[in-house]
């Protein structure tokens, strides 16, 4: 197979771990036969300080003629002026928005030998295995109007949470699908005691339940959800909300891994290429130190193969290869581990 693969190392870490799961992409080209052609363009933060944007039509335009794109992390203190009118995230949105993909998959599978790593239980993180499916391009993060101006001698800040029926309804449709090659159970997340949004969403959820008879479905209120994930994540498996409600749940849900440097996520729609992303930030204390794990960005790679290039195979290569490294003991800065980011990269490659 032949791919061109466009990269987006951004800012802080970004360009350390991204450059790990190339390597590993490489690895696996060569090992299987494929081709892999990379091209390297700015976004973020460091894009603002080139160009004085955070997505520039260059770059998106590179991102739509690619066949997936990966992303390493925006942001930091240098741009965290609230009052800026160009922010790194700013790129990271109008990405997702332009290139369509309005489902952020967010897997999270405790490791047997990282257990101890998190903050929770070790006996209540037995059997987890869930995917979170997040809606992208709706909400508050999107709703209009959207503004902040003085009225009547005081500061007024709106934001409009807004939902059309088919942004929900293709995201719920896609939550069933993996769940029919899952554990068959859906757990559709809102709050529906309060927002017409939530009261919309729970209706067409229903709705597609109807659907598919095989699959369970449970509706599920976002603070209660919030409080299952730490007492009993077990009985997650399929896992879907609105966009907010998935950007808190998901962080909430990365601590059961143990550390947010070894979650990946894959941010796909109907067409056209996907967007693929470790969930952890730019971790500015560390960046340039050479220590930051790799292992999100890297699974995110696998996750790039399966779901934008039907490599299956390939992408399970991966996934077992870094099985086995933390199998073995390898262990990085954020698990307690002395590795550098090339160690632990070099250790997966030479399991592949």
């Amino acid at each position: 197979m032949k791919a061109t693969i466009a990269t987006l190392p951004g800012d802080g870490i970004g360009p350390e771990v991204t450059a790990e799961a190339v390597r590993v992409l490489e690895t696996v080209a060569g090992k299987f036969g494929h081709e892999f052609k990379f091209t390297e363009r700015l976004m973020g933060g460091c894009s603002i300080d080139k160009y004085g944007a955070a997505l520039t039509d260059e770059t998106l335009a590179d991102c739509k003629a690619s066949d997936a794109v990966l992303l390493g992390a925006v942001g930091g203190p240098k741009w965290d002026d609230p009052n800026a009118k160009v922010r790194p995230e700013q790129g990271l949105l109008g990405l997702r928005k332009a290139l369509g993909v309005f489902a952020n998959l967010r897997p999270v599978r405790p490791h047997p030998a990282l257990l101890e790593s998190s903050p929770i239980k070790p006996e209540r993180l037995k059997g987890v295995d869930v995917i979170v499916v997040r809606e992208l391009t709706g909400g508050l993060y999107f709703g209009q109007p959207k503004s902040c101006e003085r009225v009547n001698g005081h500061t007024r800040a709106v934001d409009t949470m807004e939902y059309h029926d088919y942004e929900i309804q293709r995201v719920i449709d896609l939550a069933f699908r993996l769940a029919m090659g899952r554990r068959k159970k859906v757990t559709s997340v809102d709050k529906a005691n309060v927002l017409e949004t939530s009261r919309l969403w729970r209706t067409i959820a229903s709705a597609a339940a109807a659907d598919h008879a095989d699959v369970t479905l449970e509706h599920m209120l976002v603070d209660t959800a919030s409080m299952r994930l730490v007492t009993s994540p077990a009985s997650f498996d399929v896992l879907v909300t609105e966009n907010m409600f998935g950007d808190i749940l998901t962080d909430e849900a990365s601590v059961l891994a143990g550390s947010m440097g070894l979650l990946p996520s894959a941010s796909i729609g109907d067409s056209g290429p996907g967007l693929y992303e470790p969930i952890h930030g730019s971790a500015p204390d560390i960046a340039g130190k050479g220590i930051a794990n790799p292992i999100g960005t890297i699974l995110s790679a696998a996750m790039l193969l399966r779901h934008s290039l039907q490599l299956e195979r390939e992408a399970a290569a991966i996934e077992s290869a870094v099985d086995a490294v933390i199998s073995d003991g390898c262990r990085t800065a954020d698990l307690g581990g002395t590795m550098s980011t090339a160690q632990m990269a070099d250790e997966i490659v030479r399991r592949l």
